[in-house]
């Protein structure tokens, strides 16, 4: 089964940098995506607000952006642990 995800969004919020038991990076942030789709034949205005995660070298990367700035997101989904909330795990982000 495949479980991937390719999202334009600006990134709206960050949490402050944190490390896991481990010792990786982590990164929280909430990212804003806005476009217009085809829906049944017809457009169809989108919003959407999703939580994400990145992890060692990305979420440094990740942690040194404008809030606001458009990046082109790749990574996949996952339900944490004692959660009921999907997060997208950023595994790649392009400049838009």
């Amino acid at each position: 089964m495949e479980n991937q995800l390719v999202l334009s969004a600006q990134i709206q919020a960050c949490a402050p940098l944190r490390f896991t038991p481990a010792g990786v990076a982590a990164l929280d942030v909430r990212l804003e995506h806005a476009s217009e789709q085809i829906e049944a034949g017809s457009p169809r205005k989108v919003h959407a607000s999703i939580k994400a995660v990145a992890f060692g070298d990305l979420a440094y990367k990740l942690a040194r952006q404008a809030p606001q700035s458009c990046w082109r997101f790749q990574g996949f989904l996952a339900t944490p642990r004692n959660s009921k909330t999907v997060v997208f795990h950023i595994q790649d982000m392009q400049q838009n």
